[in-house]
């Protein structure tokens, strides 16, 4: 294998192409995921600070987790009707774009989930969605308010 790879470098190719297709699959699945997810941080929460576009990874990743949602981060950021900004759209501020990559590797490498209390759905603070009456508010972050399934408490 270690020729093989000698090889493909020595013609300037990639070494990942000497892999077995599992090992192979598996990179371009996690790709495709940091896209999806950098992309829905970099469309959603942008102009927040990084624990705002942290908690919207949390939301994207508790969904991941959820029987309720699909299984995967693209399946979960493609949902029809989940997410307000249209896919496919350049992130034209490089730094933003940066920013989102580096908290969307973070997450998908295992960093902890403590800041939405496990946080499914979140919305931002100038509209108020009727679905939002049934669910439990566990934090607000920035401009972007944070739910979970659960009972809710009335408020008097």
């Amino acid at each position: 294998m270690n020729m093989i790879r000698k090889k493909l470098a020595s013609l300037g190719l990639c070494a990942m192409m000497a892999l077995p297709a599992v090992f192979t699959a598996d990179r371009a699945e996690a790709s495709s995921a940091q896209r999806c997810l950098a992309e829905a941080l970099y469309f959603e929460a942008r102009g927040e600070g990084v624990n705002g576009q942290r908690a919207v990874a949390e939301v994207i990743l508790n969904r991941v987790d959820s029987r309720q949602f699909p299984s995967s981060v693209c399946g979960v950021v493609n949902q029809r009707g989940q997410f307000t900004y249209r896919r496919g759209l350049p992130m034209s501020n490089r730094a933003a774009a940066a920013r989102a990559n580096s908290i969307a590797a973070e997450f998908l490498n295992g960093a902890p989930r403590n800041l939405t209390g496990g946080a499914t759905y979140f919305h931002a603070t100038h509209v108020r969605p009727s679905w939002s009456r049934r669910f439990v508010r566990t934090t607000q972050i920035g401009a972007h308010i944070f739910y979970r399934p659960g009972q809710r408490v009335a408020a008097n």
